[in-house]
């Protein structure tokens, strides 16, 4: 493991703030794959988690002299990313499609025992899932995604959406009971 990696966070940004620009390579490295990941998962669209997180990684470059330190730098940066994302959705309303959120997801996780048709019903249910969330309004997908794909912690979501932990725990329950009154009404209809 080289020196570069064992660098903190701060340290990075210290160093980039001081001068080296190249160092904050290392932080884009560092995220870019679980930013463009969730980005994927609230966007439906792999072309436009592409476009916010590259955007997003500019903006951060930025402004990274006022990242004061108060929160991770993954919440900042997951801050600007959906602020961003929600800036270009004014600017055109989105086109995704459940299919196309079914698509850019990427392969799921297979159990290696299971029998065809137990991976026919699970990509099914997978499907069921990526389409229920693809009907989900924008703020109830980014909290779904946040909490239950990335783990974040509930103060981490109200730093990134901007909101109180309250609004964080109301919210994600509507979410939740959203997500399965449209995953019941899917099952009636199939």
């Amino acid at each position: 493991m080289n020196l570069e990696s064992k660098l903190t966070d701060a340290q990075i940004i210290d160093s980039v703030v001081a001068g080296d620009a190249d160092a904050y390579g290392q932080l884009v490295a560092r995220y870019q794959d679980r930013l463009f990941h969730s980005l994927l998962r609230v966007t439906g669209s792999h072309e436009e988690a592409e476009d916010v997180a590259q955007e997003s990684f500019v903006q951060a470059f930025v402004k990274l002299s006022t990242f004061e330190g108060k929160s991770q730098f993954f919440t900042w940066l997951y801050r600007i990313a959906f602020n961003t994302s929600i800036s270009r959705n004014r600017r055109k309303r989105p086109t995704a499609s459940a299919d196309a959120i079914a698509d850019a997801g990427g392969p799921e996780p297979v159990d290696q025992s299971a029998t065809a048709s137990d991976l026919v019903a699970q990509q099914e249910r997978v499907a069921g899932v990526h389409a229920a969330l693809a009907e989900l309004t924008e703020d109830y997908r980014k909290i779904i995604v946040l909490k239950d794909l990335e783990d974040c912690s509930y103060e981490s979501i109200g730093e990134i959406l901007d909101i109180p932990v309250g609004t964080v725990r109301s919210r994600l329950h509507r979410a939740r009971v959203q997500l399965r009154d449209v995953l019941k009404r899917k099952e009636q209809f199939s």
